[in-house]
């Protein structure tokens, strides 16, 4: 029989925060696929656990994903761990999970500390929907295409961040979505744990004063539903309700569809669109 993946949550600061069962797996498993075998060598000599290490990490995926399957196919157990944290999450072990679905392999998890799911929590903003955006991307227009997505997010965003970048994200995040409120949090579970609110603005101003260090988690307010339905409406104020009317119709569109559509769009009722277009008769 095949043997089992088990994404094992590691902590993100504080050793205590590792649990009892993911101690207990990756003592019993036959190996750890590591993203640095180096950091998890730190952690598995400090809970005296002598299971054998392996890499499995962005720049060896590829060749790596393979011959890790392999052994769990020979029946082998192994435990996969990021630096810190659920696997998965910012890091290949997605890709790991659907080669074992590709390959028939049983995968489970076993959870634990999240950077991202603990900052959302201490940031003080609105927990009831969120969405995970990590590190926004290095290439110039994916990361345009990012931001302009947050322009118009309604749930509270979560980003990763390195120190040495943050003031340039914080004020490319500021000029594409404006001053909101945003928690900057730096440091989780450990010693040096800083909880950081405040306007984006204000951020940038104290991060210019005080250098950042330590990686960091953005928590960052959501566009509210009726500041959205302003700034859409806002913007068909430059054409005419002929204008509008008529560019639905161009599209294909019945004049009663159009109409429709046209008062959805400047937050009016079909009479009003109807009352405009007929002023003359």
């Amino acid at each position: 029989m095949s043997g089992t993946l088990y994404l094992c949550a590691t902590p993100i600061g504080n050793l205590e925060d590792i649990t009892l069962r993911v101690l207990r797996l990756l003592e019993e498993c036959d190996l750890i696929a590591a993203e640095d075998t180096r950091h998890t060598l730190g952690l598995i000599n400090h809970f005296n656990i002598k299971t054998p290490l392996t890499s499995y990490h962005e720049h060896n995926k590829v060749t790596k994903g393979p011959v890790l399957i392999e052994k769990l196919k020979e029946g082998l157990n192994i435990a996969l761990v990021t630096d810190a944290g659920m696997p998965g999450i910012s890091d290949p072990g997605a890709d790991m999970v659907k080669l074992c679905e590709e390959n028939g392999i049983t995968v489970t998890v076993a959870p634990g500390a999240s950077a991202a799911l603990t900052a959302l929590v201490l940031s003080g903003l609105d927990t009831r929907r969120a969405v995970f955006e990590g590190f926004l991307p290095s290439d110039k227009k994916e990361r345009r295409t990012a931001l302009e997505r947050l322009k118009k997010e309604t749930r509270t965003a979560i980003l990763y961040e390195a120190p040495h970048r943050l003031k340039a994200t914080l004020e490319e995040i500021e000029n594409a979505v404006g001053d909101r409120q945003c928690a900057a949090i730096k440091e989780i579970t450990k010693k040096y744990e800083t909880v950081k609110r405040d306007t984006l603005s204000e951020l940038i101003k104290y991060y210019d004063e005080n250098p950042p260090k330590g990686e960091f988690v953005l928590v960052l307010e959501g566009v509210s539903e009726d500041k959205l339905k302003e700034e859409e409406i806002e913007k068909w104020e430059n054409i005419s309700v002929e204008e509008h009317v008529k560019m639905y119709e161009d599209k294909g569109m019945s004049r009663k569809d159009a109409m429709k559509a046209a008062a959805k769009d400047r937050g009016l009722t079909k009479r009003d669109i109807y009352a405009v277009l007929n002023k003359d008769d």
